[in-house]
């Protein structure tokens, strides 16, 4: 088995990626004093960074090829060395053609999670999925038109996300949608209002594609740590309680896009604290 798959039940669920983004740990918790991450530096870079695996992932259900997420996007010309921007080649490693996709759901709207939706030509958008429907949350689709949140919080949703409606491709995910036999969305709000994390049950397994649940595995132990990045933190606090609950009650198996790649992993417990044990 290749260690960018992972079985869950019947079916196998490849970890691709578009790169990845590092942030200075006060940036990026600006809330959590540097001495806070004395016991948890070998979570971090050597220049005590936070690093994020820009993951997406390919399975097959129900017929459908199904693409979770799509990284940040294309490199622009003002950031030709950008670490990421690697989807298209890194699903070419694995000889998957955008045109094989016939499903894209985003967890979120976030930049780093809808970058590749779209491509521009002429000055036109056009899908980089030419053959997919693409599914978000309502109340993200909403969140990313509030002038409020635009600049912040989604600034690349003018571009990617907008116009799928205009081209009549996107679907709209409503709290535990059932998105195939096997899969559904679950609500998972704080970090946007309509974040979701995506539930896989196959063969008597089950799965959750975490989304950006956790950003880093501290937050197992350190579970009301939020970041920069939460719109909700008190919400996003909660719903990590809860979905981290769900999933060790349970010994689901775990796809972190954040966490280092290929993200699978479980939540262990030793001596009353939480770890990320990676497959």
């Amino acid at each position: 088995m290749h260690e960018n798959i992972i079985t869950i039940g019947n079916i196998e669920v490849l970890s691709i990626s578009d790169g990845k983004l590092e942030f200075d740990i006060c940036e990026f918790f600006p809330s959590i004093p540097d001495e806070s991450w004395d016991q948890y530096r070998d979570h971090l870079t050597e220049d005590n960074k936070v690093s994020f695996n820009l993951a997406s992932y390919f399975l097959r259900s129900d017929g459908k090829n199904i693409l979770v997420d799509t990284g940040m996007g294309p490199r622009s010309p003002r950031h030709p060395d950008a670490p990421w921007g690697e989807l298209m080649d890194d699903m070419k490693r694995y000889d998957i053609n955008p045109t094989d996709v016939d499903l894209v759901i985003m967890t979120h709207a976030h930049r780093d999670h809808i970058g590749w939706n779209l491509t521009q030509e002429n000055g036109n958008s056009v899908p980089t999925f030419p053959n997919a429907r693409y599914c978000l949350s309502y109340k993200d689709w909403e969140a990313c038109h509030n002038p409020d949140l635009i600049r912040d919080r989604f600034p690349n949703a003018e571009r990617c996300v907008w116009p799928l409606q205009e081209l009549g491709l996107i679907d709209f995910l409503d709290e535990d949608t059932s998105i195939t036999s096997e899969m559904k969305a679950i609500a998972t709000p704080g970090h946007t209002p309509g974040h979701c994390s995506i539930q896989i049950s196959s063969g008597g397994e089950t799965g959750i594609i975490l989304g950006d649940v956790l950003h880093n595995a501290a937050q197992l132990q350190e579970m009301d740590w939020s970041s920069r990045a939460d719109i909700d933190p008190d919400l996003a606090r909660e719903t990590r309680h809860a979905i981290v609950n769900l999933i060790e009650a349970n010994d689901y198996k775990v796809l972190a896009g954040h966490l280092p790649s290929p993200g699978f992993g479980k939540i262990i417990k030793l001596n009353g604290k939480r770890y990320w044990q990676g497959f």
